[in-house]
């Protein structure tokens, strides 16, 4: 707060920056990274770059990311000493979809020096781009190991929802079905300065590949999740009825599903992950018999070359995965 006060600057409730403040907090975010100098660190929201300093400390490079143009100024001031530190002033998506090629072809730099390094993401991630974030860097072929970031709560419950609850959906499958997640900490408001309107938490996601290994097409099982969570409530039959409308009969959807072991009254909440990854594939692999490509309801061919996007992938939480529509990145790091 000094420091601002010293700049002349008030954090912008535009780009809804809530900086941590607690120390001790930013040294746990580090600790649970398990930081090496075989390690490239990607930091998304470098704020006035005092985890990015806590970082530098351990990896082997960071790759440090910053939207506010002040902040940026401030972060710079902050690591401008420590040689294994990129600080770039950019967005840190180029859109939903994808990342920015700037961040990527530095990672990729830094990735590229040694065979050993490994990418981890750790951060205080911007709310409104938590999901795009995780999801596009899980679905890369980067050897990402782990990401300890700090998201709304609302988004972590999401990550870790099982099957019969609420807040199960397609991003609890997709990103169950890569990765292993635990919430670390649950935070309050009190722990950032100003202190926002919600609660956040310390979340770990941990990529297996070879849970990963088990779908055989990871395009398509981001559109069938898609497409079956829409309607999670109705019965399975029914609704991959619709799904896949001409290009599946009925009595072979049923048949799968007899196949798997899996009740037609079912519903898409009520199944388990590894369900849903079996289910997927064989019905891909039904589909593929008949020369077919998987369709959504509307009968159309869905384009699963685009990576996965928080509002047309997996719908939009209260708070959270909202458009930003002036191309702001808010900022959570002190």
């Amino acid at each position: 707060m000094a420091l601002f006060q010293q700049e002349g600057l008030h954090p912008r409730g535009d780009l809804g920056q809530n900086f941590l403040i607690d120390l001790n907090l930013l040294e746990s975010i580090v600790a649970e990274a398990d930081l090496g100098p075989d390690d490239v660190v990607l930091e998304v929201g470098a704020g006035t770059g005092g985890l990015t300093a806590f970082l530098a400390a351990e990896a082997g490079a960071v790759v440090s990311v910053e939207y506010d143009p002040n902040m940026y100024r401030l972060a710079h001031e902050t690591v401008a000493h420590l040689p294994d530190v990129t600080l770039l002033n950019c967005d840190a998506l180029q859109s939903k979809h994808h990342m920015n090629p700037l961040i990527l072809t530095e990672v990729s730099r830094e990735l590229a020096l040694d065979p050993q390094r490994r990418l981890k993401l750790v951060a205080n991630l911007p709310y409104h781009i938590g999901t795009p974030v995780i999801a596009n860097l899980l679905v890369s072929n980067y050897p990402l190991e782990r990401m300890v970031v700090t998201i709304q709560y609302e988004l972590a419950q999401r990550l870790c929802a099982r099957p019969h609850t609420s807040d199960y959906s397609a991003l609890s499958v997709f990103v169950q079905a890569q990765s292993r997640i635990k919430i670390v900490h649950k935070l309050g408001p009190s722990v950032f300065w100003p202190r926002p309107d919600v609660d956040s938490a310390i979340v770990r996601i941990d990529p297996d590949q070879k849970r990963r290994s088990q779908i055989h097409d990871l395009g398509l099982f981001q559109v069938f999740l898609r497409d079956l969570f829409t309607q999670r409530r109705k019965v399975l039959r029914g609704v991959l009825g619709q799904i896949f409308k001409k290009r599946l009969p009925k009595p072979a959807i049923e048949q799968i599903l007899t196949e798997l072991q899996i009740p037609t009254d079912a519903r898409a909440e009520e199944l388990e992950v590894e369900q849903l990854v079996a289910l997927s594939n064989r019905l891909q692999l039904a589909v593929a018999g008949g020369g077919q490509s998987p369709t959504v309801a509307t009968g159309e061919t869905t384009d699963v070359t685009a990576g996965p996007s928080e509002t047309e992938l997996f719908g939009k939480a209260s708070g959270e995965g909202q458009e930003n529509t002036d191309n702001t990145e808010p900022n959570r790091d002190g």
